[in-house]
């Protein structure tokens, strides 16, 4: 009887294994070409004119969508308005209320898309 004990134990050790084989022999990810650049989309290049209330967070001057949040983060971060507790919502002051069309809170995926009703 001990043996068949030991066997079952075996049999389950083995089956483990043979698990964690399966996983090691799965094909590697495509590793991306070193030499060669991304080439960043021309609709996010093209310079925008943000509008009066926008202009006021980012300045008045066209440029393009990628800058205009970089800019907006840097007006969030140094002004302190990502919420404390919950860090995807961003609390607007009085410059940004406007541009949220009136909300006090929008989460950041929110904040482009009503971000986007200001640019031409």
């Amino acid at each position: 009887m001990a043996a068949k004990k030991g066997g079952k134990k075996s049999a389950k050790k083995g089956a483990k294994k043979g698990g964690a084989k399966k996983a090691a022999r799965k094909a590697p990810k495509k590793a991306a070409k070193k030499g060669a650049k991304r080439v960043p989309n021309a609709a996010f290049m093209k310079p925008m004119q943000p509008d009066a209330a926008l202009g006021a967070v980012v300045g008045s001057n066209p440029m393009p969508r990628t800058e205009i949040t970089k800019k907006i983060w840097v007006y969030i971060k140094k002004n302190n308005l990502q919420d404390a507790k919950e860090r995807r919502m961003i609390n607007a002051d009085d410059k940004l209320k406007p541009v949220f069309g009136g909300k006090g809170k929008v989460s950041m995926f929110e904040m482009t898309k009503l971000v986007n009703k200001h640019i031409k």
